[in-house]
């Protein structure tokens, strides 16, 4: 599905009325799909309208929103958007209940930008802020991953929802390395993350070990 319009000032919250026919369309879909469970998020999952291929949607590596080459400036409207996104199998997709729009995910589709530590039900639990200012609670449901980035150095990544994953910044990861605690699993000795009752292990103690001596703790983010 082609988007001939000229490319519109795409950073104004000001003039939403001078957006080009794709995503006025997909705006005005999104916002008439709404909220359908107790998350408030649009129930996605149950949707399976046409594949009406791609119009140029792009999110970068570092999170920012791409209309055919020009970045999306509004807040409200790259959240709109955030809220209808879905991975398939085969790719990462924007669904209403009437179209399902293609769209290119260079690395993960949020960024966790702000990291909380929180007490629940006696519990520590570690909380992060995504790009699109959704908090989400470091549990069973909502895993830690751990990648090897360029260089040997680790990449975290924090499942927000589905099949959905927030790369944590940079600095962030040091941040958890400093909540890092050592655990024997099934005799081995790891280093990880404890967060909500479960353990998240990023690395052998002794690659860790190596890690912090100068190997590189993390990956560009």
């Amino acid at each position: 599905m082609a988007d001939n319009d000229i490319t519109p000032n795409l950073t104004s919250d000001e003039a939403p009325k001078d957006l080009p026919t794709g995503l006025a369309r997909l705006q005005t879909a999104a916002r008439k799909a709404g909220t359908g469970n107790a998350s408030g998020m649009p129930p996605v999952h149950l949707w399976n309208p046409p594949y009406c291929g791609e119009i140029g949607l792009r999110i970068a590596a570092d999170g920012v929103w791409f209309y055919q080459g020009s970045p999306i400036g509004r807040m409200p409207l790259v959240k709109l958007f955030a809220s209808i996104l879905r991975k398939d199998p085969d790719r990462y997709v924007l669904v209403t209940p009437v179209e399902m729009i293609g769209i290119e995910v260079e690395d993960a589709p949020f960024l966790a930008v702000e990291l909380q530590q929180r007490e629940s039900d006696g519990k520590t639990v570690l909380a992060f802020r995504t790009n699109v200012d959704d908090w989400v609670e470091v549990d069973a449901d909502h895993p830690l991953r751990f990648e090897r980035g360029p260089s040997d150095g680790i990449k975290p990544y924090v499942r927000v929802r589905g099949n959905l994953w927030a790369l944590v910044k940079r600095a962030l990861l040091y941040d958890l390395v400093e909540l890092g605690i050592m655990r024997d699993i099934d005799g081995i000795e790891m280093f990880g993350i404890e967060s909500g009752g479960e353990f998240f292990a990023i690395a052998l103690a002794a690659e860790m070990n190596d890690l912090e001596q100068g190997n590189g703790t993390a990956a560009s983010a």
